[in-house]
Order: structure tokens, then sequence, then C-alpha cells
């Protein structure tokens, strides 16, 4: 690749300690423009993000040093990038999503190189979404939104990135604000776990259900009295999820 296109590029760090995994990746993700970096333990991939100032990082969990899990709390304590975790076990996948770590997404091995290239686009081009909006926003403050919204017990506080349920402040992830936020907009309206994949996550083919499924279910801990019979947060058996009206 030409080297000022290169210079230009989408960084991103592969870390894995397997070498013909992180070489399958950086051939592929190469293949797409982008730049590639690399770490091949926990504590290595800490210092190198925090140098190099990925634009994404691919992290397997299992690693030398420092488990991925301890180096994507330390890096999202510094750096607001995304994050793809790598697992082997399907059972981790509950710490990923439900930790207050700030894993952006997931992937399990054995994987397909094609689903990985469109998660890794997919987050890419929801941080530029979410860019261009804020740029927007700052160019055309006459046209303030609407920074609350209030659904029966539930408020929403777009601004500060809070929600109350009763009066109370309830501490969420980021990605479980997104995916209320997006049902709270619309309440009674049911939306389906496709929709929220695209609208929320960003994924228009490839996405597993199951990280909708897991991050509702960590919300619902939070803001129902009740989990096995929700208030709140509702399940439109067979099709998707919705708000309950006042």
């Amino acid at each position: 690749m030409d080297e000022e296109l290169l210079k230009d590029a989408k960084k991103i760090l592969i870390v894995d300690d397997e070498p013909p995994i992180r070489e399958i990746l950086k051939c592929n993700l190469g293949k797409e423009g982008y730049n590639i970096i690399e770490a091949s333990d926990g504590a290595s991939a800490v210092d190198i993000a925090l140098e190099k100032k990925p634009d994404l990082i691919l992290l397997d969990i299992m690693l030398p040093k420092l488990d991925g899990l301890s180096v994507c709390k330390r890096i999202k304590q510094s750096l607001n990038i995304p994050i793809i975790m790598l697992t082997a076990k399907d059972g981790e996948i509950d710490k990923i999503l439900g930790l207050e770590l700030g894993a952006d997404d997931y992937i399990t091995k054995p994987f397909s190189v094609r689903e990985l290239v469109a998660r890794v686009k997919a987050n890419l081009r929801k941080v530029e979404i979410v860019s261009n909006n804020e740029i927007q926003e700052i160019q055309r403050p006459e046209k303030k939104k609407e920074s609350k919204i209030k659904v029966g017990d539930l408020e929403l506080d777009l601004d500060k990135f809070e929600v109350k349920v009763r009066g109370e402040v309830i501490d969420l992830t980021l990605r479980e604000f997104e995916v209320l936020k997006f049902l709270a907009a619309q309440p009674g309206q049911v939306v389906t776990r496709e929709t929220l994949l695209e609208k929320v996550w960003g994924y228009e083919y490839y996405g597993d259900i199951r990280t909708v499924d897991v991050t509702v279910r960590r919300i619902r801990e939070k803001i129902e009295k009740d989990t096995s019979a929700p208030k709140i947060l509702i399940t439109k058996r067979s099709v998707g999820y919705y708000i309950a009206e006042e």
C-alpha cells in the first residue's frame, strides 16, 4: 500500500498470543486498507494502545501477563475507542457484556473472517456517525433537541447519559444506555433484535442476537423490581422488546 495512504488509514491493534491468528487477521484487515499494529500479551497491549492510540482494538480474552478483560478495563479508562473481544468460550459472553468493562462487541472463535471484518467496519462506522452528529450539534446549537425522555417510572437525560427509575439514578454502561434510549424514544413500539443490532450496534447482516438478549437482561437487573415479571422493559415473545407505555 502507498505510504501516504497507510499513514491516513484507520489503525487497528490486534492483541492475541497466537501468531497464526494475528497473521490471519493482519493479512485480511490489511487488504481492507487498515494500518495494523500487534501485541502478543496483555501488558504490552496496554502500553501500545496508550502510546499508539489505535482507532479500534481486537482483543483476545486469554492472554499471558494480563487477561483481556483487565486490558479492556485499563484501556477504556484512558481511551474512548471501540474494543471487540475475541473469545473461545460462549460462557465468557456474560462477562464481556455484563461487567463494567466498556467492551463494545465480541466474537467467538472459530470465527468467519468475513464476519469479523464486517464487525470491524460496523464499529468504526458507528464511531464516525457519533462524531459527525456531535459536530453537527455544535454547528447548529439553535436546533437543540429535547434532552430528556420520560416514560412512566423511567427517565433518561440524554445530555448527562443518565437514567433514573422512580427517581433513583441507575448506573448503566454506554451500550445499555443506547439500547434503553432507542426503545424509550418509541414507547409501546415492539423493536426486533435485528433492528436493535442494526441501529444500536451498527450491524446490518452480521450479529449475534444473544448480544441483544444479554444486554437486555443486564438492563433489567438494574431497572426492574422483579426481573421475572418486568414492568418497564417488556419482551414480545418471538419478536423483540419494547418499553411499556404509561
